[in-house]
């Protein structure tokens, strides 16, 4: 069975959007595991860190960054558009969006916050 699972940060960011918003971006977020191999760049990227592959989906002004998982697919973030724009255009990074994020160190927490947080319970 496929399913989309959220932690605890990403599904408290998802909360905390308007229900019709949450909607339009699960709607939006047409994703199967098999998929991630194919991937249309203009809507997708990747970012690799030391064997860890994540995912990152531009959903509306939106970014869903997630995972694959066995059970599906797991979700560690979904934050504004511009949250890390604004960082990376004061840093004047020469690289892409994806490069970049790879290189930040506070994107990176970001994402191990989540899963950091999954572990408590």
């Amino acid at each position: 069975m496929f399913q989309i699972i959220f932690n605890e940060m990403s599904a408290a960011e998802m909360t905390a959007l308007p229900k019709a918003l949450q909607l339009d971006l699960l709607a939006e977020f047409q994703v199967l595991p098999e998929d991630l191999g194919r991937l249309d760049g203009d809507r997708f990227g990747v970012i690799e860190r030391e064997g860890k592959k994540l995912y990152r989906y531009r959903a509306k002004e939106y970014r869903i960054y997630f995972e694959k998982a066995a059970e599906g697919i797991k979700i560690h973030r979904v934050l504004h558009k511009n949250t890390f724009r604004d960082f990376l255009f004061r840093s004047k990074l020469p690289t892409g969006e994806d490069e970049q994020l790879r290189e930040t160190r506070e994107f990176w927490k970001l994402i191990e916050q989540g899963e950091r947080t999954r572990k408590k319970m």
